[in-house]
């Protein structure tokens, strides 16, 4: 059984900065790509930014040149280090492994942390 679960969400103010983790625990075999989304209230949960087994990575346009994305495939770990916070990155973040193994499709989720950025 694949946990993920968050950490580091908050309350920040503008041009602050927050670095979210993600710890996975379970085994998680074959390849795969990690990734941030977030759901801000009222609004649909879209991707942030997300990395893939390579390291290859890609960003939202919103949030390009502010957040990085970062993998300890050690410690199973995931981080978004956000930089130049602003109020519209205010939502629920989530942490999400997405990939395969042999012919098995599998999406892990986490229960989200909370990014409050006030003005």
């Amino acid at each position: 059984q694949v946990q993920l679960v968050e950490s580091g969400g908050g309350l920040v103010q503008a041009g602050g900065s927050l670095r979210l983790s993600c710890q996975a625990s379970g085994s998680i075999f074959g390849i795969n790509t990690r990734g941030w989304y977030r759901q801000a209230p009222g609004k649909q949960r879209e991707l942030v930014a997300r990395i893939t087994s390579g390291g290859n990575t890609n960003y939202a346009t919103s949030v390009k040149g502010r957040f990085t994305i970062s993998r300890d495939n050690a410690k199973n770990m995931l981080y978004l280090q956000m930089n130049s916070l602003i109020p519209e990155d205010t939502a629920v973040y989530y942490c999400n492994i997405a990939g395969l193994s042999g012919s098995r499709r599998y999406d892990y989720w986490g229960q989200g942390t909370q990014v409050t950025v006030s003005s």
